[in-house]
């Protein structure tokens, strides 16, 4: 397999030996399909070469789109998606790969993605690596897999997920779950990193000291960390400002007490859905969409 470059951007290994940008593009809550469209083609000249995407999106098109139109060959870009919990099964995961594909009009997808660990997820995941092994998918994993969900997932597998995408910003760490991705060789993916515009962290006065010494912004500062933890995050914004902004911060480094300074903000409180409440989980089970 010929390993992709990234220009001027750091890169994680996964434990299946691909590289994937450390810091990628999310357009998750983008329901305008050209707004979506013209923020990823603003991140692709920016120069972010991962974009994070998925079915319930409902903006798969758009991504596509994008990808498309933005002057970029494929081969130079890491494109993932998700797979979501209505056809978390073995067949089911086939064809719902399929139709991921055939929005993206994509031949292939770099990285695929459980959504949540519900329903057959077992079963989806031999799918999945039926996938990989026949060159469909370069990379596999999952999102918002706690320990015990992991556990079982490995105990049925044959191929070690390569990530798991988890809600994880400086006041929801996730440390124990960040230990256990790192024992078992399992990249953490950082989904909404900044804590979706959360005021009391984007305004918190430590950080901006911080930011002033490097003439960073709060953001940048964060994403500055998410690097330097080892995670694999990605960003989201229809601000070309912004998404310009957030791909800033491979100029400049934390010390170990900056380091800390944001990790010492950890409050141990969810700012979204956690997967292991039953209420979240039946909602999930009824959310079934026209993908």
């Amino acid at each position: 397999m010929q390993q992709k470059t990234y220009t001027g951007q750091p890169v994680i290994t996964l434990n299946n030996g691909v590289d994937i940008p450390a810091l990628g593009f999310g357009v998750w809550q983008m329901e305008d399909l050209k707004e979506c469209e013209d923020a990823v083609v603003k991140a692709i000249e920016t120069g972010y070469r991962m974009i994070d995407t998925a079915a319930i999106y409902q903006n798969e098109t758009a991504v596509g789109n994008a990808i498309k139109n933005s002057g970029v060959d494929r081969e130079e870009l890491f494109i993932t998606s998700k797979l979501w919990v209505q056809d978390t099964a073995y067949e089911k995961a086939k064809g719902a790969f399929q139709r991921t594909l055939d929005r993206l009009q994509l031949d292939y997808l770099d990285m695929y993605l459980i959504h949540w660990p519900y329903s057959d997820f077992t079963g989806a995941w031999k799918a999945m690596e039926e996938l990989y092994q026949e060159g469909k998918i370069k990379a596999i994993g999952v999102c918002n897999f706690p320990e015990d969900k992991m556990e079982e997932l490995k105990a049925n597998a044959t191929i070690l997920p390569v990530i798991n995408q988890i809600e994880l910003h400086p006041i929801f760490q996730q440390k124990e779950l960040q230990k256990y991705n790192r024992e078992n060789n399992i990249v953490t993916q950082p989904w909404s990193p900044l804590g979706n515009g959360n005021a009391g962290l984007l305004y918190n006065a430590d950080l901006k000291a911080i930011g002033e010494k490097y003439g960073k912004t709060v953001a940048q500062v964060i994403l500055r960390w998410h690097l330097q933890e080892g995670f694999c995050a990605i960003p989201k914004s229809v601000t070309p400002s912004r998404i310009e902004e957030n791909f800033n911060v491979f100029d400049f480094e934390l010390t170990e007490d900056e380091m800390n300074v944001v990790r010492s903000l950890d409050t141990g409180k969810r700012l979204f859905f956690d997967p292991k409440d039953p209420a979240w989980e039946e909602k999930m089970l009824n959310a079934v969409a026209d993908i």
